[in-house]
């Protein structure tokens, strides 16, 4: 079931010259971007678009057939996640720098998907780097954590599928099309992890996997996930470029030692002794975001304590009045995105609820 409105926000991304930014504030602008979509073109200039952005988008209004945009992700199985969509559209990746407007999905998320962690690394792994992939994927994904990965050869594949081995949930993200599947020899794994979690783009039905979609889709990966392992890299992996976004969006970065002599090893040495953390087993990434209790307790009685200082500062910032998470942020001194992912364990916790668009109540 697509979005309320999804066809608007999938015809301005097709808009030459308007990004995502650009179709947010249109959207702050009119209130709607069906109202921005027949809005004229005095109007649209008004709203700060400039003269080129404003003669291609009337060029695509006026060849472009909104309710065939749907029956095209309909035939395809697709689903269209709109970024105004508060309950389905991903809260870790709403608060990062320039979120995509539109992601096409799939399989399902579900809410503890935001309990997630990225696994990353390189296309050619040796034998140690698979079976530490597998085997931190696993183990996490049994204590209910889900894993993220870019259904790449090499370490994504292995996480991905240990993940499902594990009976937990997975989530993979594309830097093409749904429609255009690569590497191709992962269709098959690709369907099972729809079945067990989703399968996502922000690139439309038909994209090609051209190499300047695989950044931006690695900076989707560590934005759904509260932290990235990097298990294997060398020295210009596309992994390295993963930790970094995660770095960038306030999320945790963890980095697997290997042997001083591999060459897969030098990327993720030197992001431990930039400030990485040193992992050796799930536990170590678990204790690090705070997850001890998600170990089969996702839905079991959990303590209603905080277990550290900053989830009882965050505690204190809240009333008994809904408070928005930038007001929470604000009050606590600390980046949006790192509040998210606390207040996302707390709720786990049965420490807040979440009432209404991102605001939050002691529970």
């Amino acid at each position: 079931m697509h979005s309320r409105g999804a066809e608007y926000w999938i015809a301005f991304s097709s808009v030459d010259g308007i990004g995502p930014a650009k179709t947010r504030r249109l959207f702050e602008h009119f209130g709607s971007l069906r109202k921005a979509w027949e809005e004229r073109a005095e109007g649209l200039r008004a709203a700060g678009l400039d003269s080129a952005a404003v003669q291609a988008f009337l060029k695509v209004r006026q060849r472009l057939d909104l309710a065939n945009e749907l029956t095209r992700l309909d035939r395809a199985g697709v689903e269209a996640i709109a970024w105004d969509d508060q309950e389905r559209y991903p809260q870790l990746l709403r608060h990062i720098a320039n979120p995509p407007v539109v992601l096409y999905l799939k399989g399902e998320l579900l809410p503890r998907d935001e309990v997630a962690v990225a696994i990353v690394g390189t296309r050619t792994p040796t034998e140690y780097g698979r079976r530490v992939a597998a085997r931190l994927a696993g183990e996490l994904a049994a204590k209910g954590v889900t894993i993220v990965s870019g259904l790449a050869r090499g370490v994504d594949a292995e996480a991905h599928r240990a993940a499902l081995e594990a009976g937990g949930r997975t989530v993979a993200v594309l830097g093409s099309g749904l429609d255009v599947m690569y590497p191709r020899e992962h269709a098959g794994l690709a369907r099972d992890i729809a079945k067990s979690g989703a399968v996502m783009s922000d690139y439309p039905l038909g994209s090609q996997p051209d190499a300047v979609h695989f950044p931006a889709r690695n900076r989707i990966v560590s934005g759904l996930s509260l932290g990235t392992i990097v298990v294997e890299a060398g020295d210009t992996s596309g992994a390295l470029i993963t930790a970094r976004f995660a770095g960038e969006q306030g999320r945790d970065v963890f980095g697997v030692p290997g042997s001083i002599f591999s060459k897969h090893s030098l990327g993720v040495h030197r992001l431990i002794q930039d400030g990485a953390k040193l992992v050796a087993t799930a536990q170590d990434v678990l204790d690090e975001l705070n997850l001890r209790l998600v170990a089969h307790q996702l839905h079991m009685p959990v303590s209603p304590e905080p277990e550290d200082p900053l989830e009882a500062a965050l505690l204190a910032a809240l009333t008994a009045e809904p408070t928005h998470i930038d007001d929470v942020a604000r009050s606590a001194n600390l980046p949006v995105a790192q509040v998210s992912s606390v207040l996302t364990i707390m709720e786990l916790k049965g420490l807040v609820r979440q009432v209404g668009a991102l605001s939050y109540v002691p529970a």
